[in-house]
């Protein structure tokens, strides 16, 4: 990738990855059974992320759909992570709902944000 247009996006999409996969790990050492919709959201929104991250690397015709996606994914992440008090859901929290605003910036930049 050559376009540092990105780069910002790039950096917020590697911490919220990073971020939730804490988050999906750490989940099962609690009660994974209460945890589930959090292990299951955590999860997905990483792999959205990884996914994100490689459509802008290759700076495909789809980032305008993944960046919404990955808005989507960010925020519902966000929400049920911050319903937890544990430390690792806290900061997932906060790591997606800077991704979804890196994205929504993005769009922003490109005239694309309704």
């Amino acid at each position: 990738m050559n376009n540092a247009q990105y780069q910002s996006v790039v950096i917020a999409l590697q911490n919220c990855r990073e971020a939730c996969l804490h988050c999906y790990r750490s989940c099962f050492k609690e009660d994974a059974n209460h945890m589930a919709k959090c292990i299951q959201m955590s999860q997905e929104c990483a792999t959205i992320c990884a996914q994100f991250e490689q459509a802008l690397f290759f700076d495909t015709q789809f980032i305008e759909s993944y960046a919404k996606l990955c808005i989507e994914a960010c925020q519902v992440c966000g929400y049920e992570c911050a319903k937890h008090e544990h430390d690792h859901c806290q900061d997932c929290a906060k790591a997606c709902y800077a991704c979804a605003d890196a994205c929504k910036g993005l769009l922003d930049s490109r005239g694309l944000i309704d």
